[in-house]
């Protein structure tokens, strides 16, 4: 559902269209470093090359008069500080900033929002400030408001505002967070997108597993699939209204596009053959999936109302996983054709296929960033690792160092990288994501075990 944007003055509402700033800032000075009770105000933003931390305050949200929502958490009040915090908690995860949130800080009045006490928050060494507000409508939606700040320059950066049925307040909250990070940054957001996953529940040897999908943060989780049938390897489309997803009934394969706006699914195509991995083209007109015939396992391309497909390798051994390049004019694939699993790259009809990992060990699961610039995947050599390369084969490095983390998936704006990691002995499974310095890792809380994550593009 889209939500509607609305400029903000002083707390009032003007005109209903909003186009967001996009280029990097600056803070005209540094400020000088916090004392222990400020911890993590410090810091300042540069480019993308250096990633440093960047200090920002982010006080609860006030209201104009607290009053009772159908939203779980009750009155705008309360809904004001747990905006704050989702604000907060997509900020610091990512890797970029170094905020502190409202629990940590002092409230605000709502006459504040417009017009901050600068001065008490150059005391707290903060270097960038968002504030924000809560308000409850006559028809019962909430308009959640949204103020960026330069503390050093005392001046606005950057406002939005959000009309939301109250059960999506936050949605409200991660836009409010992809303004500051895009507008910080320079870079496009990613906080208000989904994830499907794949929820398994069951001993070892008889592992139920559902279609799920949750926040990018790991709120708001539903099952999509009741576990009768075995699904695998989601992927959102590229306009984010359909999951591709491939499913197992009493040994049968067949590759399903759920429509996530009627809840409805239809059949793309089924065999007798092992089938793999599912995959959209950028047009969202057609899949690519990989299957094996007699021994031999090849990438085929069908058209997303089924249909004949039509087979791009032809090699001895296993060809598995295709993934485009963002324009579309290639893929990126596994294949054992050489003796062990390794990367290909091919044009998008199945020609020039060429290897492009050459740094020991084995490769699989590549997947190409919606920037085009990396590749990420499996890399296999004792243990599974998260790892990234040019679409050349070149610069490959470690995002992960763990025993086993497997089937890379980009977050919309090609900076975080999720996948899923198998814990040593149990066999648990669980769904994280690390940012492209591979400092930060973070687990998603999910309610059960979680498998072959797929990270969606941005809501609308």
């Amino acid at each position: 559902m889209k939500l509607r944007y609305l400029f903000l003055y002083a707390g009032l509402l003007l005109v209903p269209a909003m186009v967001v700033a996009q280029q990097a800032v600056v803070p005209a000075s540094k400020v000088a470093k916090a004392g222990p009770e400020d911890e993590g105000l410090t810091g300042s933003v540069t480019d993308e090359s250096e990633w440093q931390d960047l200090g920002i305050a982010i006080p609860a949200f006030p209201t104009n008069a607290s009053v009772g929502t159908a939203a779980e958490g009750g009155t705008t009040e309360a809904l004001g500080r747990n905006v704050a915090r989702v604000v907060f908690n997509d900020l610091k995860n990512n890797g970029l900033f170094k905020p502190v949130g409202p629990d940590a800080l002092p409230a605000i009045e709502l006459a504040q929002v417009s017009a901050p006490a600068f001065d008490g928050w150059r005391g707290r060494s903060a270097e960038m400030l968002v504030q924000g507000f809560v308000k409850a409508n006559d028809d019962g939606r909430l308009t959640v408001g949204c103020y960026l700040y330069d503390v050093a320059l005392g001046s606005e950066l950057a406002r939005q505002g959000y009309v939301v049925k109250p059960e999506e307040w936050r949605r409200a909250a991660h836009k409010c967070a992809d303004m500051v990070y895009s507008r910080l940054s320079g870079e496009s957001p990613f906080f208000d997108s989904k994830i499907a996953y794949i929820a398994e529940t069951g001993p070892k040897d008889r592992r139920r597993k559902q279609l799920a999908i949750m926040d990018s943060d790991g709120a708001n989780h539903r099952f999509i699939t009741n576990g009768q049938a075995t699904a695998l390897t989601p992927r959102y489309s590229p306009d984010y209204s359909q999951i591709v997803y491939l499913s197992y009934l009493n040994g049968a394969p067949r590759i399903y596009i759920y429509n996530i706006g009627t809840g409805q699914q239809r059949l793309v195509t089924s065999s007798n053959n092992p089938t793999f991995s599912p995959r959209w083209s950028p047009d969202g007109k057609y899949i690519l999936y990989s299957m094996a015939i007699a021994g031999n396992t090849d990438i085929y391309r069908i058209s997303v109302h089924g249909g004949q497909p039509v087979k791009l390798t032809d090699s001895p051994g296993l060809d598995v996983g295709g993934s485009y390049s963002p324009d579309g004019s290639k893929i990126v694939f596994e294949s054992d054709r050489s003796g062990g699993q390794q990367i290909y790259v091919m044009n998008a009809d199945g020609s020039n296929q060429k290897r492009i990992s050459f740094f020991g060990g084995r490769a699989a699961t590549p997947e190409w960033s919606p920037r085009g610039d990396q590749i990420a995947f499996t890399h296999i050599a004792g243990n599974f690792r998260i790892a990234v390369t040019t679409p050349s084969g070149g610069d490959m490095r470690f995002l992960t160092d763990s025993w086993q983390d497997e089937a890379p998936t980009w977050s919309p704006n090609g900076r975080i990288v999720q996948f899923f990691r198998t814990q040593r002995g149990n066999g648990k499974t669980g769904v994280w994501q690390v940012d492209l310095t591979g400092r930060n890792e973070r687990k998603l809380n999910t309610p059960v075990d979680g498998s072959d994550p797929s990270w969606g593009p941005v809501l609308p």
